[in-house]
């Protein structure tokens, strides 16, 4: 049987796929798997072995419209479901199998503060899209695989494996970010060494925090690792503080411990770190009762209200609390 596995973006949410595709390739006999995402995404399944060929595009699906409809698909598994991906089954008239994706009940709890939402993990809900081809949730984590170019020399940076913290510094959306001041707080006095990690645009954001904890061992990745590296980081670190970030989902992959920092969204949208086999593998930090959270399913550039108590309000205490229980 050949598959076509649809999802387009974005970080965390093409990993949160992973478990589904591992699973329709280890449980329907001598099936081929192929994955199409946008072009930028392909770092994180480039390397997956459960994907037999990966299909990229830049803007559109018709970039790669031809190719689809020579494949000749058995089906398709959508697990993003929009109208992108609606256009593009309706081209390929191909059965295929969509996830619920819950976009009335998201509606009613971002809007109306009314939680419609199931009480279960979106990879769960993912699991829907492929029951009827009899494929089950083997119940093991997502997959990120590493390869040697992913190895960093930790060691040349006077760390040890799982003896430092790491800090997930940026996120898509402001609205997700932890402040500079909530991140001082936090981490003022931390006995073990800190490592940042983010993409060039948290570059700013890492020097200032390291300027108000000039005392402590910090290393400043920022801008400096590829996507893989920073995976690699993440499964040797002893803990990642992290908000709602693609990289949260990545070191429940490597059943790394996650303290996670939640503001503008809420774990009920069925987003949180996904760790199947392990109690207590996260905790989730966030400021209950605020009549304007959630104000949206993804984020915003700043708080619609001006004020961002979701995260200005955090209590300290008890995220170090959390933090420093497994040092």
């Amino acid at each position: 049987m050949k598959i076509l596995v649809l999802r387009f973006s974005s970080i965390g949410d093409i990993v949160l796929t992973t478990a589904v595709v591992r699973c329709l390739k280890r449980q329907i006999p001598g099936a081929q798997i192929h994955y199409l995402t946008k072009k930028s995404f392909e770092n994180i399944l480039y390397n997956n072995e459960n994907v037999d060929e990966l299909i990229t595009f830049e803007k559109k699906t018709d970039e790669v419209l031809a190719r689809l409809k020579s494949e000749k698909y058995d089906c398709i598994v959508d697990l993003h479901n929009n109208i992108r991906t609606l256009k593009l089954k309706a081209k390929l008239r191909v059965k295929s199998y969509t996830f619920p994706k819950k976009n009335i009940s998201k509606f009613l709890l971002t809007n109306f503060k009314i939680n419609k939402m199931p009480k279960i993990h979106v990879v769960d809900r993912y699991f829907k899209a492929v029951e009827k081809l009899g494929v089950h949730n083997d119940c093991l984590p997502n997959d990120y695989f590493l390869t040697n170019d992913d190895i960093v020399d930790l060691k040349s940076f006077n760390l040890e494996s799982k003896k430092f913290l790491a800090i997930a510094m940026g996120t898509q959306f402001e609205t997700k970010l932890m402040p500079l001041d909530l991140l001082e707080k936090v981490l003022k006095d931390c006995s073990i060494p800190v490592v940042l990690l983010g993409g060039k645009n948290d570059i700013e954001r890492s020097e200032e925090l390291m300027k108000r904890l000039k005392t402590q061992q910090i290393i400043d990745f920022c801008g400096k690792l590829t996507l893989g590296q920073s995976a690699f980081v993440c499964k040797e670190a002893s803990q990642l503080l992290t908000g709602d970030t693609g990289l949260m989902h990545i070191a429940a992959c490597f059943d790394t411990p996650i303290v996670s920092v939640w503001g503008n969204t809420v774990p009920d949208l069925g987003m949180y770190p996904y760790v199947p086999q392990k109690e207590n593998g996260f905790t989730i930090h966030e400021v209950e009762g605020l009549k304007c959270r959630p104000c949206s399913k993804i984020g915003y550039h700043a708080c619609p209200k001006g004020h961002f108590n979701c995260m200005n309000l955090q209590n300290v205490d008890e995220i170090k609390s959390d933090l420093f229980a497994h040092k």
